[in-house]
């Protein structure tokens, strides 16, 4: 059996979503920890095969003891060269720890519902499927990490996507969003459609009908490539079709 990967949820009740779904279906097990309740974060990879933080309500500028201990904790992967992925809040993290600035847009936009983004060459390199368009919750935003490798550009947030190294990626949108999650997060937080750029709810479930299909497409094949430690290279005919 292949070893456990490591799961970082920030509330009682979260899931990973599609992405514990597709782990599951390829035979990884999960360790789900949850810091912000108490749980510790081990002191070495050896026993897991990558680590993923996920989303949550924090920000990484929260001055709160476990939102700090998970940034300084993502060292952990970095120095073991272990798979690492930042979703949402843990990409904020991922760059964070890398020293990048994580803020909210200069004028107060938000990303809430589908928005589209565009893969770079190096994105491609990656994953050679993308999503037009990604789902989106967040009102902040990280720059790109000195010495990091942009993969997936936006409009309202510029940077999207992002890798250090050969296995440490940071993805600013939600691929683990479900039909029932999205259910939750659009009653729970419908306050946040309420901020300058918001979608309504009824527009992220029919922008689900058009754009998931693509966005589980991406998944599928980045989780691939994820735990295999590093993208398979295109050939120079792909990269110029």
């Amino acid at each position: 059996m292949s070893l456990p990967v490591l799961i970082v949820l920030h509330q009682e009740n979260s899931t990973p979503g599609r992405v514990g779904q597709y782990l599951r279906k390829r035979g990884v097990p999960l360790d789900i920890r949850r810091p912000a309740l108490g749980d510790d974060l081990p002191a070495t990879l050896d026993h897991h095969s990558g680590a993923i933080i996920f989303g949550g309500p924090q920000s990484a500028n929260d001055d709160l003891d476990f939102v700090k201990r998970e940034i300084d904790w993502i060292g952990v992967p970095l120095r073991e060269n272990k798979p690492f992925l930042g979703v949402c809040l843990g990409g904020q993290m991922l760059a964070r720890h890398l020293g990048a600035r994580v803020d909210q847009h200069s004028e107060g936009h938000v990303e809430v519902g589908y928005y589209p983004i565009r893969p770079t060459e190096e994105g491609l390199r990656v994953c050679e499927v993308w999503p037009d368009h990604v789902y989106q919750w967040h009102r902040e935003g990280f720059e790109l990490p000195r010495g990091a490798t942009l993969l997936a550009e936006g409009d309202t947030f510029p940077v999207q996507a992002f890798r250090q190294g050969e296995r440490a990626y940071a993805i600013q949108f939600h691929p683990e969003v479900t039909h029932a999650m999205m259910c939750r997060w659009t009653i729970r937080g419908q306050h946040r459609m309420e901020l300058p750029g918001a979608k309504q709810r009824v527009a992220h479930f029919e922008d689900r009908l058009v754009f998931d299909y693509a966005m589980q497409n991406w998944l599928s094949h980045f989780l691939d490539r994820w735990l295999q430690g590093q993208p398979e290279p295109k050939t120079e005919a792909a990269l110029t079709a």
